[in-house]
């Protein structure tokens, strides 16, 4: 079971947490993730997955135009996409710097795209995703990982529900 880990990332920060997300999925048995920047990510790899978690920095408190883009330019197989499982991770420069608002943009996208969103676990802060202010240290790290886990665990559920 292939979870997309998709993310854009000007400074490295994003990207750091997209591995470490990338980890946690790969931690549960059956699942693996396919980790893709905005500039290499296909229209196959979102309907090959069986979830996609998305990250971004914050941009004036919502996702990068890099990331929305691919939300717009996808939008017509949205439809396809019902019943995935759908999550979201920030980082920021500032500690008020806008993470929850930015993956609150992102989780309107998955939601509109029909997708079922996971928080971070209570093992991480049981919020919206999860999010890290400069370089992610290791407890963000950690928890993207455990974000990572969460989202696979969930989305081997409901395939294993649907088959």
């Amino acid at each position: 079971m292939q979870i997309l880990v998709l993310y854009y990332s000007k400074g490295g920060n994003t990207r750091k947490m997209a591995e470490a997300v990338a980890r946690g999925v790969e931690s549960v048995a059956g699942a693996n993730a396919l980790i893709k920047s905005t500039k290499d990510v296909t229209k196959e790899d979102f309907l090959n997955s069986r979830g996609v978690i998305a990250g971004s920095p914050v941009y004036f408190g919502v996702m990068a135009a890099e990331l929305k883009k691919i939300f717009d330019d996808y939008v017509g197989i949205r439809k396809k996409m019902e019943g995935k499982v759908g999550a979201a991770f920030a980082t920021s420069g500032d500690p008020t710097g806008g993470k929850e608002t930015t993956m609150m943009s992102i989780i309107q996208c998955l939601l509109i795209y029909g997708m079922v969103i996971a928080g971070d676990p209570m093992s991480a802060t049981g919020h919206y995703g999860t999010a890290c202010t400069g370089a992610p240290d290791d407890g963000a790290l950690e928890n993207a990982a455990g974000l990572g886990a969460r989202v696979a665990e969930i989305a081997g559920l409901i395939t294993e529900k649907n088959e």
